[in-house]
């Protein structure tokens, strides 16, 4: 199915670092992140200030076909208003931006909650499990066996 010229189409591939420019990467590396998925494009997408879009999840890029990325579809006279930009480039831009600073915040929470339980939490400091006792290579003991 040919686009409609009255719509802008943005892969969610165009926005992933794992891909090379030549493989389909359309935004610099600092505006792109791993594995995006079609509703952290629609949130960044939003935030840029965007309201007009829809969203196909089942669809995949003609040069991807194997892979079910999604993609958003949007007027691009709405678009270029909201965003203040004369090009597709520019809004991918922008939302690639939104969508990098949202990709580190997560990151840095995640940082703060898989830290370990505090210095004087006993009861969770207790089911670590320490294997320093042990010396390297060396296995448990089972049933007396040496």
């Amino acid at each position: 199915m040919a686009a409609k010229r009255e719509e802008m189409t943005l892969w969610t591939g165009y926005f992933d670092s794992r891909l090379s420019r030549s493989d389909g990467r359309r935004v610099p590396k600092e505006a792109s992140i791993p594995k995006p998925t079609l509703e952290s494009v629609v949130w960044a997408a939003r935030s840029t200030g965007i309201r007009k879009m829809r969203q196909e999840s089942e669809a995949s890029h003609p040069s991807r076909p194997h892979a079910k990325e999604g993609r958003l579809v949007m007027p691009p006279s709405h678009v270029f208003e909201v965003t203040g930009t004369s090009s597709k480039e520019g809004v991918m831009q922008a939302i690639g931006t939104v969508l990098r600073k949202r990709s580190k915040e997560a990151k840095e929470q995640g940082k703060d909650a898989t830290s370990g339980p505090a210095k004087g939490d006993r009861r969770r400091r207790a089911q670590r499990k320490s294997f320093k006792h042990r010396k390297s290579g060396q296995r448990k003991k089972k049933f007396g066996r040496k």
